[in-house]
């Protein structure tokens, strides 16, 4: 289980902006993978790209209780990126958005261990193993 502990700039304003009455519309996520990690500071990071790689879209369970005060959410089917075309970059972090395609940066986390994706391979996460949390 990864969970998601960078919230990107735009994003964590955008909830405090609720406190405002500004409220946030709810996206349809893509799941993306990168060979340098963002930074909750707005540092974009470098998503891959080219050889067959292309963001997936994340359906995510209802929101459940964990320790103390924490909420969280977490992917209800595995997540596939692939096959390569060719070797990708080694993945070193992965984040949600919300486009297929450019669009905001809305949580990050850097992966436990970096993957290389081979030509012909496939990235994937299992049902369960992407968590969002909130407290």
């Amino acid at each position: 289980m990864t969970p998601m502990p960078g919230k990107s700039q735009p994003y964590s304003d955008a909830v405090l902006n609720v406190l405002r009455g500004t409220g946030i519309t709810g996206v349809s996520p893509y799941l993306g993978l990168f060979s340098v990690a963002p930074a909750d500071d707005n540092s974009a990071g470098t998503e891959l790209a080219g050889a067959g790689y292309a963001r997936q879209p994340v359906t995510f369970g209802a929101p459940v209780s964990d320790t103390g005060n924490v909420r969280k959410i977490s992917n209800a089917a595995n997540l596939q990126f692939g096959p390569a075309s060719s070797d990708w970059l080694p993945a070193v972090a992965f984040g949600i958005f919300d486009a297929q395609t450019n669009g905001n940066l809305l949580y990050w986390n850097t992966l436990p261990t970096p993957k290389t994706i081979q030509m012909g391979d496939f990235g994937q996460f299992a049902p369960g193993s992407l968590v969002v949390e909130e407290d």
